[in-house]
């Protein structure tokens, strides 16, 4: 049984009104931001609480920690309440150092025991995961809600992708938690070495850290890959934490946890609300993480959201269409189109027979210019004619043309972790 509209909201109400009188005037960072709050109306709805809340910024969360090092200002409480430290990749900004106490930590866990639960995970189930056990969050919240659930656990950090295999086969392993690229590159590795995969029991592919587990052709792809097993997709964030799970009803759809977030969708440009259907940045703020809170954070993740109503799944928690679609300082403007990291995605890995591929930015001219280096899988039969079918996919869907060249075998970087795909000529 799913909460209804006016009960997620009652919920968000009453926890932003606990988490307020918790971190004010006790968290020194908000304290700053919200120095009128307390002259303000009554928090009596989440419209007022919109008004009155400025935004933060990963801007201003750099700039705290630098001022205030080693953790920045945004801490309800004492040093020794915390016990956990996480850190952002720095793939889009300066690396983040994160704080939790066990409460905050707990709530996270929580979380993860929802989008298991969501999956379709039992306790019969054995992970292995396939990230490096680094300081950054990635999948170690999702570990220790497994491990409460019941489930054997693989950490399958600082191991090669043949002794991944190995202990995926070894340990007849059924849910396999990595990114999408990882994923697809367990998958080349199995046809490179022609392991035979009679033993293979995965059934799941939990993914997370790019936008590809709900890009359709992403999807396919590894399903291709993994004969037998369901994709299964997910986003959070170090500084925010897990935040939503793939629709089970429609896959390439996330629906955010409202329970433990207040969600908004906002213009980019104005920090206006965007209309549903309209593509605009996600903006979270954590109802239950009172140590390391966060009030209406601009995460820069660019969402659809769909009209408000009650999914096929019966749902009513706020569903994003085609799940994250790209960041908002990663889209770019060719000659007057906006192109987005996960439609770039799409119609290269529609095409099939890939086996990696790197957008080209080139700032030099007067216009910005694109172009991509294709590295066939292994087995294309005709690598001129791949090129030609992605150049003429771009251009029908983009209206651009695109020039698309061919890369060497084993030329392109291969990714573990979040891809870097994108490549920008300055020089």
């Amino acid at each position: 049984m799913h909460n209804n509209r006016s009960q997620i909201e009652s919920l968000q109400l009453e926890k932003l009104r606990q988490l307020l009188g918790a971190i004010v005037p006790a968290n020194p960072f908000y304290a700053r931001k919200l120095a009128t709050f307390r002259s303000a109306p009554p928090l009596n709805s989440l419209g007022n609480f919109a008004r009155l809340v400025p935004f933060t910024t990963k801007h201003e969360l750099v700039r705290s920690q630098l001022e205030h090092p080693p953790y920045g200002a945004d801490l309800t409480f004492p040093l020794e309440r915390y016990t956990r430290c996480h850190q952002t990749s720095g793939s889009t900004a300066t690396p983040i150092r994160w704080l939790d106490t066990p409460e905050s930590w707990g709530h996270l866990v929580s979380n993860w025991v929802r989008i298991l639960d969501t999956a379709g995970v039992t306790r019969r189930d054995r992970f292995l995961f396939a990230f490096s056990f680094g300081p950054f969050l990635g999948f170690w919240s999702a570990f220790e809600a497994a491990l409460q659930l019941g489930c054997f656990c693989f950490p399958a950090g600082a191991m090669t992708s043949l002794g991944r295999w190995q202990s995926i086969l070894d340990n007849g392993i059924t849910v396999l938690c990595c990114t999408p690229t990882y994923a697809q590159r367990l998958g080349e590795v199995a046809r490179e070495k022609k392991l035979d995969l009679s033993r293979c029991r995965v059934r799941l592919l939990m993914v997370a850290g790019e936008a590809g587990g709900s890009v359709p052709a992403v999807r396919a792809r590894l399903e291709s890959f993994w004969a037998g097993a369901t994709v299964f997709d997910h986003h959070g964030m170090t500084e925010v934490g897990p935040v939503t799970h793939q629709c089970p009803a429609c896959p390439g759809v996330l629906h955010v946890l409202e329970a433990a977030y207040l969600p908004e969708v906002v213009n980019p440009q104005t920090g206006a609300p965007a209309a549903a259907g309209e593509i605009g940045e996600l903006v979270l703020t954590t109802l239950d993480r009172v140590g390391s809170p966060l009030l209406r954070y601009r995460t820069g993740d660019l969402v659809k959201p769909r009209p408000p109503g009650e999914c096929v799944c019966g749902r009513h928690d706020l569903a994003l269409d085609g799940g994250i679609l790209g960041r908002s300082d990663d889209m770019v403007v060719i000659r007057g189109v906006n192109v987005f990291p996960t439609t770039i995605d799409e119609l290269v890995r529609a095409a099939g027979e890939v086996a990696e591929y790197r957008v080209n930015l080139d700032y030099r001219g007067p216009m910005l210019e694109m172009s991509l280096d294709v590295e066939p899988a292994p087995d294309c039969p005709a690598p001129a004619a791949l090129l030609h079918q992605i150049e003429h996919s771009i251009q029908t869907a983009l209206n651009l043309r695109v020039p698309v060249r061919l890369a060497a075998r084993e030329s392109l970087p291969r990714f573990e972790m979040k891809a870097r795909r994108w490549a920008k000529i300055t020089g």
